[in-house]
């Protein structure tokens, strides 16, 4: 039996436009109720670390949160570094993606897509 951990006590937020877009992507890939949002890290980018964001089959040692009516899946020990994360989607001439608002990141590459703690 999986516990769904609600938005209150979720350590990441969307905002409208990063959930339009995300509900957008998964229509578009026509995945069915067994995926969620999975929202990490991995070691790697310029800066040390880099974000994970992508549609996925839930792990072991996975949380499962409902943040704005999107399954999202996190490894347990990658809360510590995006608690309290924004993740925005950009759709403007000089910028178009998800960004990230980590308050845990000590410094972020040029790109956005790298942190340092």
């Amino acid at each position: 039996m999986s516990a769904i951990v609600d938005t209150l006590t979720a350590p990441v937020t969307f905002t409208p436009g990063a959930v339009k877009e995300l509900f957008k992507l998964k229509d578009q890939q026509e995945l069915n109720d067994d995926f969620g949002l999975r929202i990490g890290v991995e070691g790697g980018g310029c800066s040390g670390m880099s974000y994970v964001l992508g549609f996925d089959q839930k792990k072991d040692g996975d949380q499962e949160f409902l943040i704005d009516g999107i399954k999202t899946y996190m490894h347990k020990a990658h809360g510590l570094y995006l608690a309290g994360m924004q993740i925005d989607f950009q759709d403007g001439l000089n910028a178009r993606g998800f960004t990230f608002n980590n308050p845990n990141a000590a410094s972020t590459c040029g790109c956005g897509t790298s942190f340092s703690v």
